[in-house]
């Protein structure tokens, strides 16, 4: 985990120092490609394993469950933030 944690600050870093270059706009681009590959790769490494493929239906309503409450918490949080972050003063949606 912490090699994790390192990496990503080292990017953070990197990214700040970094800011200004043009070459950088390609770098978003790709994120989102990159993300949805590793998706995948991840519904093919859960649907090649035979034992989560057999217990799916075991355990399956608590995935659904987990992922439910862990969208509603990061929505309500979003919120929080937009409304003390970037929402302007008098202004309502």
């Amino acid at each position: 985990m912490f090699s994790i944690i390192s990496i990503l600050l080292a990017g953070i870093v990197i990214g700040h120092l970094l800011r200004d270059r043009k070459f950088l706009s390609h770098i978003e681009k790709s994120t989102s490609l990159t993300v949805f590959i590793l998706l995948f790769v991840l519904g093919l490494s859960v649907g090649s394993n035979r034992l989560i493929v057999e217990n799916l239906g075991r355990f399956g309503w608590q995935a659904a469950v987990l992922a439910t409450l862990s969208l509603a918490g990061s929505i309500v949080a979003a919120r929080i933030v937009y409304q003390l972050f970037f929402n302007q003063k008098g202004e309502e949606k």
